[in-house]
């Protein structure tokens, strides 16, 4: 009798066990592609592998099913990982930057039953590809207004680079922001395709003492003003992260005053979750081309704007970030 009762227990546990979410998420098959450089770029991998690492974590995944690509960053290569995975029938097919559009646009039509994702897009009009990309704008705006209410020579400057599309709006959006904190901060705004070096010095000159820079291609405004900066002057840089991977790096820290963060592993680890959970992001992101995904702000934590030092953000821009969250600040277009 008491052997019946232990082989109806044993049973009972391994019935009950087989059920579990976190057994059942086990057979399912996840892969991400990483851009060029792949993990220890400071950057965008990195952020995107630890959102992989907290969801392996949290839903017991087996890394049997978790298969990892890196792009050399030519087209034919992203094309060639990317289909290889769906070949393999990797349930979810994670591709982490702008740099694989054109590459999901393709495979997502070849593989219709197949969920892909893009983190930091929102192009690619296909049911079965969930968009994620984030409201960099929100951020920019909300930085501005804490470098405005910061600055103590009452200029502060902008730097973006001539041929990125949004650039235009967001220095706009940043003009916007810097007079909703100071109405009467002087802000000097600057699009450049080359010499930004000089242009950090001029804006030095001029007096401004706090910049902020989209400039992702080198860094060059940030090693310009710390090579600048002295006992008697003090210029602070802020930035867009994981864009600006070098404001990661010792010589970035020192001379900061704020990021801006997109959090790519936030977008990682709720792909993941939702896929997991049998279901997919796919918010309404343009209803006239058929764009789905999810767009990250300042409400729901997939971006943020932190003071470098740790510190919390000053009472009257916590006031403007919450007007923000709420909707009631919609200065984000051109």
């Amino acid at each position: 009798m008491a052997k019946r009762f232990t082989a109806l227990l044993i049973a009972i546990f391994l019935s009950t066990t087989l059920l579990s979410p976190s057994t059942q998420a086990a057979g399912i098959k996840i892969a991400i592609a990483y851009e060029a450089g792949g993990k220890g770029d400071n950057g965008i991998n990195d952020l995107a592998s630890l959102g992989l690492e907290r969801a392996i974590k949290k839903s017991n995944l087996s890394r049997l099913d978790v298969r990892e690509q890196i792009t050399d960053g030519t087209l034919g290569d992203r094309i060639t990982r990317v289909r290889f995975l769906a070949k393999n029938k990797y349930q979810l097919i994670i591709c982490v930057g702008a740099g694989y559009a054109d590459t999901v646009r393709r495979i997502s039509v070849e593989f219709p039953n197949t969920q892909f994702a893009i983190i930091d897009d929102q192009s690619v009009a296909m049911t079965n590809v969930s968009n994620l990309s984030f409201a960099t704008e929100e951020g920019i705006y909300l930085a501005a207004a804490a470098l405005a209410l910061a600055s103590k020579s009452g200029k502060i400057g902008f730097i973006g680079d001539k041929s990125e599309v949004s650039t235009v709006n967001y220095a706009q959006v940043f003009s916007k922001g810097a007079v909703a904190a100071n109405s009467k901060i002087k802000v000097r705004s600057k699009l450049l395709d080359e010499s930004v070096a000089d242009e950090v010095k001029t804006q030095i000159a001029s007096g401004v003492d706090q910049i902020f820079s989209t400039w992702a291609r080198s860094d060059e405004v940030i090693s310009t003003i710390a090579a600048s900066n002295g006992n008697s002057k003090k210029v602070l840089i802020s930035g867009l992260l994981p864009d600006q991977y070098f404001l990661n790096f010792p010589i970035g820290k020192k001379n900061q005053y704020l990021v801006v963060s997109k959090r790519f592993d936030l977008a990682v680890e709720q792909l993941i979750s939702t896929e997991i959970a049998g279901k997919s992001m796919l918010d309404i992101l343009d209803s006239k081309k058929g764009i789905y995904g999810h767009r990250y702000n300042l409400k729901d934590g997939g971006l943020l704007v932190k003071l470098v030092s740790g510190s919390v953000l000053p009472a009257k821009i916590l006031t403007i970030s919450a007007g923000i969250k709420a909707g009631k600040v919609k200065n984000f277009k051109p």
